[in-house]
């Protein structure tokens, strides 16, 4: 059986390709620049995506080696994302997947299934965050629950934010990464407020502090610096409460090597194992669709009517059905 998945949430639009075991056949993608100094542009990146789909489909094929009528079963990303750019995945997954079952994927529980079959974690506390989504989640009762949360903007947003002020570009994550190797700890807020987190108010005082004259290596080492360590606090917390010995760290941030050193240390320090998702698939790709959509076809799942196919922008984590996890592959 083979799967086919299309992942097209916001600045990306990937096609991935995948069998029932889980090998990865193929994970074409095709990545939106928003103009310098601009955040992303929704019908931009949407007008993007309709560009680049039928070049990215045929690139994804080509790697898999087959033809799209060899394909069984079709996913796409419902779920959440900017809703121009999830029109268009719909759109296309239903003109080419004909009369073959398609399914609907939530975006962020794909990242959490990636990270699964990519390594060897089996039960884990995961800390999901990238551009649009910052959560610490665990599977508990039957669902992907969510422990700790952003109360405003994702922290690949905040640095993306921080970077844009700073004329570093974008995405800017990679950027702050690289020069706060060379800076000295600046103190900047340090908001958790109970299980959630915040960020806006550090990015706020960081911009203050960088037109104040402010080292720009200074400010990006204090920047991560500070807002990993929340990330962290907060996981270990969830460690404890749920008495889970394992952590994931996946989604785009998931790249930063200081983010993951500070999880290293911390479950190390605790006696955990700790994970982290392969670098392919740490940024939103076309692969972990295909994949979700492989476990909810093998776990009986309805697939969805192709006249009545709809969005869901809002999709929370822990509203998604998962009936796949007693499945043995």
């Amino acid at each position: 059986m083979l799967s086919l998945g299309i992942e097209s949430t916001a600045h990306t639009f990937g096609v991935g390709i995948c069998d029932e075991k889980g090998n990865l056949l193929a994970n074409a993608k095709s990545v939106y620049s928003p103009p310098k100094g601009k955040g992303i542009i929704p019908a931009e990146a949407a007008e993007h995506h309709k560009k680049k789909a039928a070049s990215v489909i045929a690139s994804a094929l080509d790697e898999a080696g087959i033809r799209l009528e060899d394909v069984d079963i079709f996913s796409f990303s419902q779920g959440p994302g900017l809703p121009p750019c999830l029109n268009v995945g719909r759109e296309i997954i239903r003109r080419i997947a004909g009369d073959k079952p398609i399914y609907g994927v939530n975006h962020c529980v794909a990242h959490i299934e990636i990270g699964l079959l990519k390594t060897n974690a089996t039960d884990p506390v995961v800390c999901y965050v990238s551009g649009g989504n910052t959560q610490i989640i665990a599977f508990v009762a039957n669902r992907y629950r969510c422990f700790g949360e952003t109360i405003d903007i994702a922290l690949g947003n905040a640095l993306d934010v921080f970077a844009r002020e700073a004329g570093l570009g974008l995405p800017g994550g990679p950027r702050v990464e690289e020069l706060a190797k060379g800076g000295k700890f600046i103190e900047l807020p340090y908001v958790v407020k109970g299980m959630d987190l915040s960020f806006t108010g550090i990015v706020t005082e960081a911009i203050k502090k960088l037109k104040a004259g402010y080292a720009l290596e200074d400010l990006c080492f204090s920047l991560q610096e500070t807002c990993f360590a929340m990330l962290v606090e907060v996981t270990e917390r969830a460690m404890a409460h749920t008495e889970k010995e394992e952590v994931l760290l996946t989604g785009g941030v998931a790249a930063n090597l200081r983010l993951r050193e500070m999880f290293e240390i911390m479950c190390r320090e605790r006696s955990a194992r700790f994970y982290v998702v392969p670098h392919e698939f740490a940024g939103d790709n076309g692969a972990m669709i295909a994949w979700v959509g492989v476990l909810l076809h093998r776990s009986g799942s309805e697939p969805l009517d192709p006249e009545k196919l709809e969005i869901k922008p809002r999709w929370r984590t822990d509203e998604v059905e998962v009936p796949w996890k007693e499945l043995k592959f």
